[in-house]
């Protein structure tokens, strides 16, 4: 189940990758012990990847001195989103500025977080990225340069985009965005199951000092007051 009507018009949209340690192939281990005693105390160890399912990536992944994530504040991960589903391109297109100004307008505002989706919608991160099956679109130096100049705090990504294709234009993306702390947010899941392109959204990290991505809980709030179109 991933939407939840929660009465006053609000309604909550779960955006994040279920994760199923038997299936992953990113590292995903649970070690399941008890610690002993007269009562039964089970705990679980946890061997994963900090870029496992739905995952916030901080500079820290991307710079020796960069922000990780218990560096960066609680405001980073949670705040008006815009969804943008980019309809109009061939596939393997890069997205340039000017696309970028097409597909949103003037929506955009200091501050945002701006999902990148398209309908050449292909499973990220698989043996099969980058094979003629993958149409994804592709991100570059221009597409990062309009969303530092609008100010973004969040790129996210929805299976239409792809940010793996090559280190031409996937090494500049990462320069120019996370200079400036601006994060990124990989791996949506459920975007089809949005009924407006605006609202409130968190994807909370832990608070880990020294983590350079962290698994999230991503969501979006519908019909909040103040986070509408």
């Amino acid at each position: 189940m991933s939407v939840y009507e929660l009465g006053n018009g609000l309604r909550l949209v779960d955006l994040t990758k279920v994760l199923d340690p038997a299936t992953e192939s990113r590292r995903c281990h649970l070690i399941r012990y008890n610690t002993g005693g007269p009562i039964p105390d089970f705990h679980t160890a946890l061997d994963l990847t900090t870029h496992l399912g739905t995952h916030c990536e901080c500079p820290y992944h991307h710079f020796e001195d960069g922000k990780s994530v218990g560096d960066l504040p609680l405001t980073t991960f949670m705040g008006r989103a815009i969804y943008v589903n980019i309809d109009f391109l061939e596939p393997n297109a890069h997205i340039s500025a000017a696309d970028l100004d097409r597909a949103c307008g003037d929506r955009i505002k200091e501050g945002d977080i701006v999902i990148l989706d398209s309908n050449w919608k292909f499973p990220p991160f698989t043996p099969a990225t980058n094979s003629p099956d993958d149409k994804r679109l592709f991100i570059n130096a221009e597409s990062a340069w309009w969303f530092r100049n609008h100010k973004v705090k969040c790129v996210g990504f929805g299976d239409g985009v792809s940010i793996e294709n090559c280190n031409e234009d996937v090494k500049p993306f990462h320069d120019i965005l996370m200079e400036v702390d601006i994060v990124f947010l990989e791996v949506l899941k459920n975007l089809e199951e949005l009924s407006t392109d605006t609202f409130f959204m968190s994807y909370t990290p832990l608070p880990l000092i020294g983590a350079d991505s962290m698994p999230v809980r991503a969501y979006a709030i519908e019909g909040l007051p103040g986070f509408t179109a």
